[in-house]
C-alpha cells in the first residue's frame, strides 16, 4: 500500500466516531518507548484519545481516576525530556484524519488531526500537488504538536502556513479557534509552549500553494542539493518535490535515526546575539556560521559553537553530541539513561560553551517535571 492511499484510508477511518468510552485509560504505564530520547519513564495513568467528543466527555464526567490531578499532553513524545516517574494523568490526542476545506486555482485549505504524522502529512501533501511544507520534511512528531515549537527548518516555519488551530482550553473547559496571530508564535515558541498543559490542540488548519515553481532553496545547501535532484528527473529548477528531497538526505546525513539512536532532534536552540558580539567572535573566528536578523541582531549556529569547543561526541555518557551534528544529543543506553543524565550533559555542555564564547545556549525540548509541571526545576528524577 502507497503512502498517500493509507493516509486517505486513515483518514477515513478517522471520520468514524468513536464514543467516549472507547478512550483508552491505562495504570502504571512504561513510557520510555514513547519519546524518542528513549528516556526511562513511568505514568500513573494515560488516557489515548481518538476524537473530540471523547475530551468533552473526559473533562465534564471526570473520573476519579482525573479527578483533581495533573495533567500531561502528551504528542509524539519527539521533543520532551521526561522524567522517571511521572505523577500525573498524561493525556495522548490520537484523532486522525486529514480534510480539504477550501480551494482554489492557487491555494488549497486542509485541516489535519492532531495525531497524525508529521512527516508522512509532509510527503502527502506534497504528492497531491499541495506545497509549502516539503521544508519541513523528516521532522519528528505528531501534527499537533507542531504549533507548540512553532516548528521549523531550512527558512520555513509553521506560522508560515498556518491559519488556526482547534483546541480545548482546559481552565474552562471550552473549545477555542485560535488563529495565527492569537497563538502568538516566536523563534520556536507560542502561546501553547508559554502555557504548557492547557490547551489540548486537537486539529490544525494549514493554507498550501499550487505554484510548483515556487520553492524556497535560499538555506544552507539546500539550493544546490535539490538542484541534483531536479537533473536526476530532467527538470532545470528543482520542483517542491525535489525541494523535500534534499531535505530528506540534509537531514539524514546529519541527524540520526531516533530508532536507532535515540535523540530528540535539535537539543539547543540557535542563540541570537548583537551584531557588535558577532563581530568580535568572527574577528577571532572567521569561519564562525551566523545569520544576519533584523535589529543587529545575528543567528549563529548552535552546532558550530558545541562543535568548536571541542564537544562533537562528547558530552557525560550515557548522553553525547553526535559525531556528525554537535546539535544533537544521543543517548547510549537507551530505555536506562535517566532525565538526570541529559541534566548532566546539558549543564556541562552550556557551561563549556559559555567559557569560550561567554554565548549562552538554551535547551529546545520540553522539560517536564514528575508533577507534570514544565521546565526544569532545582533537580532532576
Amino acid at each position: 500500500m502507497t503512502l498517500v492511499s493509507r493516509l486517505e484510508r486513515d483518514a477515513h477511518l478517522a471520520t468514524q466516531t468513536h464514543s467516549p468510552a472507547d478512550a483508552l485509560l491505562r495504570h502504571a504505564v512504561d513510557l520510555s518507548h514513547h519519546n524518542t530520547m528513549a528516556l526511562a519513564c513511568s505514568a500513573d495513568t494515560v488516557i489515548t484519545l481518538h476524537d473530540e467528543a471523547q475530551i468533552d466527555a473526559l473533562m465534564v464526567d471526570k473520573t476519579a481516576a482525573i479527578k483533581e490531578r495533573p495533567l500531561l499532553i502528551l504528542s509524539g513524545g519527539s521533543n520532551v525530556l521526561l522524567p522517571t516517574k511521572l505523577d500525573a494523568v498524561v493525556l495522548q490526542p490520537m484523532m486522525r484524519g486529514i480534510n480539504v476545506v477550501a480551494q482554489t486555482d492557487s491555494y488549497i485549505d486542509i485541516e489535519v488531526m492532531a495525531g497524525e504524522n508529521w512527516h508522512d502529512l509532509v510527503t502527502y501533501t506534497v504528492h497531491q500537488g499541495w506545497y509549502g511544507l516539503e521544508n519541513l520534511a523528516l521532522i519528528p512528531g505528531l501534527t499537533g504538536a507542531a504549533p507548540v515549537q512553532n516548528i521549523g527548518a531550512y527558512g520555513v516555519q509553521l506560522e508560515d502556513h498556518l491559519l488556526y488551530v482547534r483546541a480545548y482550553h482546559l481552565p474552562t473547559q471550552t473549545w477555542q479557534q485560535l488563529s495565527a496571530a492569537q497563538c502568538q508564535f516566536g523563534y520556536r515558541d507560542s502561546l501553547f509552549k508559554r502555557s504548557p498543559n492547557t490547551w489540548l490542540i486537537s486539529r490544525v488548519s494549514l493554507r498550501l500553494h499550487t505554484d510548483p515553481a515556487r520553492v524556497a532553496v535560499n538555506y544552507g545547501d539546500v539550493k544546490s542539493v535539490a538542484q541534483r535532484y531536479a537533473e536526476e528527473h530532467n527538470r532545470s529548477q528543482p520542483a517542491p518535490s525535489d525541494v523535500m528531497q534534499a531535505i530528506i538526505h540534509i537531514r539524514q546525513q546529519k541527524i540520526p535515526d531516533p530508532k536507532k539512536l535515540p535523540n530528540c532532534g535539535s537539543f539547543f536552540q540557535n542563540p541570537i546575539i548583537d551584531q557588535d558580539q558577532f563581530d568580535d567572535l568572527q574577528s577571532r573566528y572567521p569561519d564562525i556560521v551566523g545569520y544576519p536578523m533584523s535589529e543587529q541582531k545575528v543567528k549563529v549556529a548552535a552546532g558550530w559553537l558545541i562543535e568548536h569547543a571541542g564537544l562533537k561526541g562528547g558530552g557525560i555518557a550515557p548522553i553525547l553530541t553526535h559525531q556528525r551534528q554537535a546539535l544533537v544529543l544521543t543517548n547510549h543506553q537507551p530505555y536506562q539513561a535517566r532525565q538526570i543524565d541529559v541534566a548532566k550533559s546539558q549543564e556541562f555542555i552550556v557551561s563549556q560553551v559559555y567559557d569560550k564564547f561567554k554565548v549562552a545556549l538554551t535547551r529546545e525540548p520540553i522539560w517536564v517535571n514528575t508533577n507534570a509541571s514544565i521546565g526544569q526545576s532545582g533537580h532532576a528524577d
